[in-house]
């Protein structure tokens, strides 16, 4: 059976052309999949995958308007349009040159009038799938499953006042880490998309909160009895389509991962438009979580400060892709996570070359990014000045405080011999303008 699905007549295998100039963007400029830097080669420190749902599942309809992409593997009834996508997909895959996909259970294979039906379609489109890796060598970077799209989540999955509905949410998943399973797929990711509230006046906070992490629970005992070994990660976001989702964000996942001692099974999956969405900076929930060694992976994308709501852009910002980049080389790596672009051309962007000019751009931004984070670090001017500002705790006192031994007595004799600390500017426009050097 050939991979080659002939779906993007006329596109070729997209190449590494650095002198390729301004109007050619069939090609990339920056990205190198094979280039060696600090030990790892780009594609090894990028990890980029290809989400199936945006990109094949996608229609471009919005709130406010109809479907605009019509796209030729949308055709025949739903299994037959489910095989048609996948092939596709494997198409674009070998073609952009990308190692890995994304996908959730309902994007893969159509939802049946029963479980049972759901799970044989599901099993008929994997078994595809697999063929197709096997030939490839592509991969499963994580799979999800759609706990939001079908009214029986209206009120949520794991959180829903109904122990039916979180039965069925639960049988969900436990085929979906078969699946994972089945695929070899190296993560697995939980977003709750309707795990919030819109009233407080209707909601037990505290059992919808203990309710989902017993059912966090079952998915781990689960994965530990079938012998999957997959890293398990939450996805932050603060709101859409609830008014407030319990995953608000990095900080508020790892205090849930802490609070019911789950903090040691799961890491954290970061999209930086739902970070901006909780009115953080583009960066912020990324270091956050790596702060904590909590950052497992990151859905690649954008959005627009400006609109306020989940746009789901590609990332061509270079200061953005720079300060990804840094937090990723500083914390050795992102594997078994990867850069998962949950992005989506623009609805009137309708030509299926938009989808690779799209990809195209993106990698490329983080190929910039990546370099720039290694010339950043291997130069030492900016982290020497990090260094600097803290030199204090190296002082007997200091490496009490680190230690976490210094009592406030301890502070209070250093004070009465020092006495009033003085000021040290803290050179934010010197940072800034180093920075910029390297964008």
């Amino acid at each position: 059976m050939s991979t080659q699905a002939d779906f993007f007549k006329g596109i070729p295998k997209i190449a590494y052309m650095p002198s390729a100039g301004p109007g050619d963007v069939l090609c990339f400029k920056h990205y190198n999949a094979g280039e060696v830097l600090m030990g790892k080669t780009m594609e090894d420190w990028l990890r980029f995958s290809v989400c199936f749902w945006h990109s094949f599942c996608g229609t471009g309809v919005d709130p406010f308007g109809y479907q605009t992409l019509h796209r030729p593997w949308n055709e025949g009834t739903p299994m037959e349009a489910a095989k048609r996508r996948v092939r596709a997909a494997f198409e674009f895959f070998t073609k952009l040159g990308v190692k890995y996909y994304t996908f959730h259970d309902r994007d893969m294979a159509p939802e049946g009038s029963t479980l049972e039906e759901s799970n044989r379609n599901l099993d008929e489109i994997t078994d595809l799938t697999l063929q197709l890796q096997n030939q490839t060598g592509i991969k499963v970077l994580w799979i999800t499953c759609n706990l939001f799209t079908h009214p029986r989540y209206m009120n949520g999955a794991a959180t829903n006042p109904d122990v039916h509905v979180l039965a069925y949410a639960g049988a969900q998943v436990k085929k979906g880490l078969d699946i994972a399973k089945k695929l070899g797929a190296e993560n697995f990711v939980f977003w709750g998309g309707r795990e919030g509230f819109h009233s407080i006046l209707n909601t037990d906070v505290g059992a919808e909160l203990k309710h989902m992490a017993n059912f966090f629970k079952m998915a781990v005992k689960y994965k530990e009895k079938i012998g999957l070994n997959c890293q398990f990660l939450i996805e932050p976001k603060p709101k859409e389509p609830c008014k407030h989702q319990y995953d608000y964000d990095a900080m508020s996942v790892i205090a849930f991962l802490k609070h019911y001692d789950l903090e040691k099974h799961f890491k954290l999956n970061i999209e930086p438009n739902h970070t901006t969405l909780a009115g953080h900076s583009y960066e912020h929930d990324i270091i956050m979580a790596s702060s904590f060694g909590m950052l497992g992976s990151v859905d690649a994308n954008t959005g627009s400060p400006d609109l306020g709501w989940d746009t789901d852009q590609f990332p061509m910002d270079i200061r953005n892709t720079t300060l990804v980049m840094k937090t990723i080389i500083e914390q050795g790596g992102i594997q078994p996570g990867g850069l998962n672009f949950d992005a989506k051309v623009r609805r009137e962007s309708t030509n299926l070359e938009d989808l690779f000019i799209a990809h195209i751009g993106a990698m490329d931004a983080f190929a910039r990014g990546l370099r720039n984070a290694v010339c950043m670090i291997q130069d030492g001017l900016l982290p020497g000045m990090v260094k600097e500002r803290y030199m204090s705790y190296n002082c007997r006192l200091g490496e009490k405080v680190e230690a976490g031994s210094a009592t406030l007595e301890d502070l209070e004799a250093c004070i009465k011999e020092t006495g009033e600390p003085k000021f040290t500017s803290g050179q934010q426009e010197k940072f800034e303008s180093i920075f910029n050097h390297y964008i």
